[in-house]
């Protein structure tokens, strides 16, 4: 082949190294995943088997397996039978695990039934981060993104989907029956196979029509209107970052602003991110061991009473309000025009009049809402840049200082957004771009959540490797079982 390297003859008897230890060199990851796990205490952990029952066939020990997924995750190999397959061919697998190849059977249901255990490895290794002082600065970054589940959107049924599901059914059902008369009208030599075909298709769509009734049948019990059957826990969702519904799980995360750790994660099949900013900035500071945390959000968690609890929890939060009011739009004045006068407790309006306060009442049965009007406004020369009613009515809320004290914060640090976006977002695209377009692989709430501890967990392993390099994260995984 002339000047080309050339490789060696497959019939060549070669003397390749006897032990596993001369492939794996000095600085390879796997070395600090066996560290890391031969320092911790499974048993504590609530890991199943790690005492070897007397009687029976032997067991793997929860350690091998383990270290079986914490690899495959780190390497982009999540399937069981994948891993089954790298055991018996990789040799840094091999070196990792002795030499033992379990059957993908086997590693599935350590997954299975170990999930509180490695949800808790998962929050061991955020507790070794605050060990090692990576969570200096205090500042979190919260944001959710859609993953999807098993559950395809065909299995997937609302009230909605029935009725426009089976609406296009009966014009299919339709316009096959008139095709059917046209075939027995205009082609009487070849009708017999194109009315075979025709009517095997109707009867298809019928028995799509049935299951949908069946389908509507379940949903009269149900009191959130959605089923899912493949998946039970997954749920509709509307995807922001495509525009699109997406039936699976809203994973919600905190990110260390610093060295963009993930400091703690939960995955939810609520769509809505309104009810989820003081559980997680409460659990990030938590899990960062800091008795005050700043923690930054989109628009999207902007709730008073969320703001509220996280200001009693000592958590500054930064949250830009949402844009709800059509004043701006309809070229108007906004609430933001009107001037609160503390000690007088008065709006001042555009035109200089003031507003008083007039009653309370409740919302939603939780936010006492203060309301305030002018005596002025029918006389107002300027009325029409203010409110097509007869008063401008300005609602205020009774710990309105609390919202105002947070947009003071923002008002005073522009790029607080920024560095969400900075922070956050490219967690979510690295690990879809790790999970493939398929995302999860398991069924059920419970299941999805260790999932998701494993791709954190192996998310944060690489990150903490970058930021200290490999002979100080070989040190520091010493730390993981004091």
């Amino acid at each position: 082949m002339g000047r080309y390297v050339e490789g060696e003859d497959r019939k060549q008897v070669t003397l390749l190294p006897e032990c596993l230890e001369d492939f794996i060199t000095e600085d390879n990851p796997v070395r600090i995943i066996d560290a890391f796990v031969e320092e911790l205490e499974l048993a504590s952990l609530g890991f199943e088997g790690t005492t070897p029952a007397i009687t029976g066939r032997p067991s793997y020990h929860p350690a091998v397996l383990l270290k079986i997924y914490i690899y495959g995750y780190l390497n982009r190999v999540q399937s069981s039978r994948r891993l089954e397959r790298e055991c018996q061919r990789n040799v840094e697998v091999m070196w990792l695990t002795g030499r033992l190849a379990p059957d993908f059977k086997t590693i599935a249901e350590f997954r299975r039934s170990n999930g509180e255990g490695i949800r808790n490895v998962c929050r061991r290794f955020v507790t070794l981060c605050r060990d090692l002082k990576l969570f200096t600065q205090a500042i979190v970054a919260i944001d959710s993104s859609k993953f999807k589940a098993v559950n395809s959107r065909d299995r997937n049924f609302t009230p909605n989907k029935i009725e426009r599901r089976q609406q296009q059914i009966e014009q299919s059902i339709q316009r096959y029956l008139d095709a059917l008369e046209t075939a027995d009208r205009t082609q009487p030599g070849e009708v017999e196979a194109k009315t075979k075909r025709l009517r095997e298709k109707i009867d298809t769509l019928r028995e799509q029509m049935r299951d949908l009734k069946r389908a509507g049948e379940l949903l009269k019990d149900l009191p959130e209107k959605q089923v899912s059957l493949t998946d039970p826990d997954s749920r509709s969702m509307i995807s922001q970052a495509k525009g699109t519904g997406v039936v699976g799980y809203n994973v919600q995360v905190a990110v260390d602003a610093k060295h963009h750790l993930i400091v703690t994660h939960e995955v939810t099949n609520v769509g809505s991110d309104r009810s989820q900013l003081s559980k997680m900035a409460k659990a990030a500071r938590d899990a960062m061991g800091k008795r005050k945390v700043k923690a930054l959000a989109d628009r999207g968690y902007f709730n008073a009473p969320e703001i509220k609890a996280c200001d009693e929890a000592g958590i500054a939060a930064l949250v830009p309000k949402s844009l709800t009011s059509g004043a701006k739009a309809d070229g108007r004045f906004d609430r933001g025009d009107f001037i609160y006068l503390a000690t007088d407790d008065q709006y001042q309006c555009p035109a200089g009049q003031r507003a008083i306060y007039r009653y309370s009442s409740v919302e939603r049965g939780e936010l006492t809402l203060r309301t305030y009007w002018s005596s002025a406004c029918p006389r107002c020369p300027i009325k029409h840049q203010c409110t097509p009613a007869d008063y401008r009515r300005i609602r205020r809320w009774e710990h309105e200082d609390v919202l105002e004290a947070m947009q003071r914060r923002l008002d005073r640090q522009p790029n607080a957004m920024t560095v969400r976006r900075r922070t956050v977002e490219h967690v979510f695209g690295t690990l879809k771009h790790w999970m493939g377009s398929t995302h999860f692989q398991t069924r059920t709430i419970s299941r999805v959540a260790t999932e998701m501890s494993l791709h954190v967990l192996a998310y944060n392993f690489k990150r903490v490797i970058r930021i200290l390099g490999f002979e100080k994260a070989m040190r520091a995984m010493r730390l993981a079982g004091a």
